[in-house]
C-alpha cells in the first residue's frame, strides 16, 4: 500500500475582539444576525432531486440569516468547565453557509477543512464585557499561490468581520 504525506505548514491569524458588551448581550446579537441549521439537513435537501437553482433558493429561504451566515453547531465550554474550577462563560460555535463555501471550495478542495469557520464568545474575568475570538478564514485557506481562492476567502473575511463588529459593537 502506497501513500504520500505531504506536510505544508501556514500560519492562520487569529482575531481578538473585545468589547464591553455583555456576553449575554453579543449572544443574542449575534443569533438575530445568523440563521439556524443542523448541517444534515443541508445534505438532506441537496440530495433531494431539486436543482442547483433551487437548492440556492431554498437555502437562501429557509436558513440564511440576514448576515448570510447560519449556526451550524454550538458547544458550551462554560458548561463544563466549572467541573475544573474555571468559571467562565464560554460558547464555541461553528457558523457558515454552503453558498459560501461552495465559492471557495469550487477553486481549492480543501478550503474545505476550514469551512465552515469558527468563532470562540468569552465572558470577561471581570464579567462586564465579551471576547470574541476567531481565525482569519483566508489565513487558513489560502497556503498556496490561488487567486480565485484568495478573491472568494477574502470576500468571506469581509463578511465575517461585519458580523462580529455587528455583534460587538458598543
Amino acid at each position: 500500500m502506497n501513500r504520500d504525506i505531504e506536510h505544508k505548514p501556514f500560519e492562520g491569524v487569529r482575531i481578538e475582539v473585545a468589547t464591553s458588551v455583555k456576553f449575554d448581550e453579543v449572544l443574542t446579537r449575534l443569533r438575530s444576525l445568523m440563521g439556524h441549521v443542523n448541517p444534515s439537513e443541508i445534505v438532506t435537501l441537496a440530495q433531494s432531486g431539486i436543482t442547483e437553482t433551487e437548492f440556492v433558493r431554498a437555502v437562501q429561504e429557509r436558513f440564511e440569516g440576514e448576515s448570510g451566515f447560519m449556526l451550524f453547531a454550538e458547544i458550551d465550554h462554560g458548561g463544563w468547565l466549572s467541573t475544573f474550577q474555571i468559571n467562565r462563560r464560554t460558547v464555541r460555535w461553528i457558523l457558515g453557509n454552503p453558498l459560501i463555501a461552495v465559492t471557495m471550495i469550487r477553486h481549492d478542495i480543501t478550503a474545505g477543512l476550514f469551512a465552515p469557520v469558527e468563532i470562540l464568545v468569552t465572558e470577561t474575568e471581570d464579567r462586564q464585557g465579551t471576547m470574541v475570538t476567531y481565525v482569519r478564514p483566508s489565513s487558513l485557506m489560502v497556503i498556496e499561490e490561488n487567486p480565485p481562492l484568495l478573491a472568494m476567502a477574502t470576500l468571506l473575511d469581509a463578511k465575517f468581520d461585519s458580523l462580529i463588529a455587528r455583534a460587538t459593537q458598543q
